[in-house]
C-alpha cells in the first residue's frame, strides 16, 4: 500500500438484529477520524470474504446510517471451518489469502455466539481479529450485555402489552411465544416488564400442572385473563412450537378459552433503542482503539458499564445463560409470577 496507515475490513455475521449499523458506524467513524486507518466493508459475512465482496468505505458512506435496522453489509450464516460432505476446497486458506490480497491489517467481526467462535479459529490462523458481540439473545459469553438485546426486549414487551387487552376483553388466556433457543433473557426481561402472569424459561424446569393450577387460582380470586410468557427454547415434543404446544396444554388440562401468539422475527427487525445505539456506538469505537493498540484475538466487552475487552479464546463455544438464581426470577416469585 505504501501509505503507513492501517487498513481494516469490518464484516457482520450470523442473524441480524437492532444496532448493527451503528456498531459498523462506530468503528469505521472512529477509525477514519481518530486513527487516519482505512476502512473496507465486507458483504455477507464470511462469505464476502471467501468470494472478495469489499469496498472501500469513506467517512460519508457511514453517515446517516446509525437509526437504520439490520446491517448495510448484510449478513450470512457461512461457516468456513464447517466442512460439507464431498467438499474439498479449504475454506479456511482462501480467507486468509483473500485477507491478504485486500492488504487487510485486521479485521472486526460483528456477531454472536458462532461469530466469535469463528473469529477465534481465524485468529488462531494467524489473522489479526476483533469481534464485537451481537444478538437479541444476550447470551453471548464474557459481556454483560449485548446491543440488539434491548430493541427486542422493547418490541416484545409492547407485544404482551397489546395482547393484555384483548385478553381482557374476551377474559382468555394468552400464550406469547419469545425468541432464545437456550437463553431466556427477552422472555424473562420482557415477561416481568409487561406484567406476564406465568414466564417459562428454557433454564428453567417447569411442570403443567403447576402452571395450570396457577392460572385457575386467578381465575378463582377474581382475574379472569391470564398472559403466559414462553421462551421457543422450553422443553416440548419436537416438531411442535413453544406456544402451540403450551396453550392447547392450558385449555385441554383447565378448560380455559386459551390462544397463541408467536412473535418471531418482528423481535429482530427495525430502528435500534437509543440504548442499543449508544451501546453499538462505544464498542465500535473500542474496536478501533482496540486495533490501534495492537491488541488482537480480542472481543469488545462490558463489564459493570466498563467498556473492555476479553480474549476470543474465552468465548467461543460458551454461552451466557440466566442463573436459576437471577434476581428478576426472585423479584417476580416474590409478586406471585409463576416459573412452572
Amino acid at each position: 500500500m505504501g501509505t503507513g496507515k492501517k487498513r481494516i475490513g469490518i464484516l457482520s455475521a450470523g442473524g441480524d438484529c437492532p444496532g448493527i449499523n451503528a456498531a459498523i458506524r462506530g468503528v469505521g467513524k472512529t477509525a477514519i477520524v481518530k486513527y487516519g486507518m482505512e476502512v473496507v466493508g465486507i458483504a455477507n459475512g464470511f462469505s464476502g470474504l471467501m468470494d472478495m465482496e469489499a469496498t472501500h468505505m469513506e467517512e460519508k458512506d457511514l453517515s446517516g446510517i446509525i437509526t437504520v435496522g439490520g446491517t448495510i453489509l448484510g449478513t450470512s450464516r457461512f461457516k468456513p471451518f464447517k466442512k460439507e460432505e464431498g467438499e474439498t476446497e479449504n475454506k479456511p486458506q482462501i480467507i486468509k489469502e483473500n485477507y491478504d490480497k485486500l492488504g487487510l491489517d485486521a479485521l472486526v467481526c460483528i456477531g454472536g455466539n458462532g461469530t466469535q467462535k469463528t473469529a477465534n479459529l481465524l485468529a488462531q490462523e494467524g489473522l489479526n481479529v476483533i469481534g464485537i458481540p451481537k444478538t437479541i439473545d444476550n447470551d453471548v459469553y464474557g459481556t454483560d450485555v449485548t446491543f440488539g438485546f434491548d430493541s427486542a426486549v422493547d418490541i416484545a414487551t409492547e407485544a404482551i402489552d397489546r395482547l393484555h387487552t384483548t385478553a381482557n376483553s374476551h377474559k382468555r388466556v394468552m400464550v406469547i411465544e419469545l425468541m432464545g433457543h437456550n437463553a431466556g433473557w427477552i422472555t424473562l426481561h420482557s415477561g416481568i416488564a409487561a406484567g406476564g402472569d406465568v414466564i417459562l424459561l428454557p433454564e428453567l424446569d417447569f411442570d403443567l400442572d403447576n402452571v395450570c393450577n396457577c392460572l385457575m387460582e386467578r381465575s378463582k380470586v377474581g382475574k379472569p385473563y391470564s398472559i403466559v410468557v414462553v421462551a421457543e427454547g422450553i422443553e416440548k415434543p419436537k416438531k411442535k412450537s413453544a406456544a402451540s404446544y403450551i396453550g392447547r396444554k392450558i385449555q385441554k388440562m383447565t378448560g380455559m378459552e386459551t390462544r397463541e401468539t408467536i412473535l418471531g422475527y418482528i423481535q429482530r427487525g427495525g430502528t435500534p433503542s437509543p440504548q442499543d445505539r449508544i451501546l453499538a456506538t462505544r464498542y465500535g469505537a473500542h474496536a478501533a482503539e482496540l486495533i490501534h493498540r495492537g491488541e488482537y484475538g480480542t472481543m469488545v466487552s462490558l463489564k459493570n458499564d466498563v467498556i473492555t475487552s476479553v480474549p476470543l479464546e474465552d468465548v467461543g463455544g460458551k454461552l451466557r445463560l440466566v442463573n436459576p438464581d437471577h434476581y428478576l426470577i426472585d423479584q417476580g416469585r416474590s409478586m406471585g409470577v409463576c416459573f412452572g
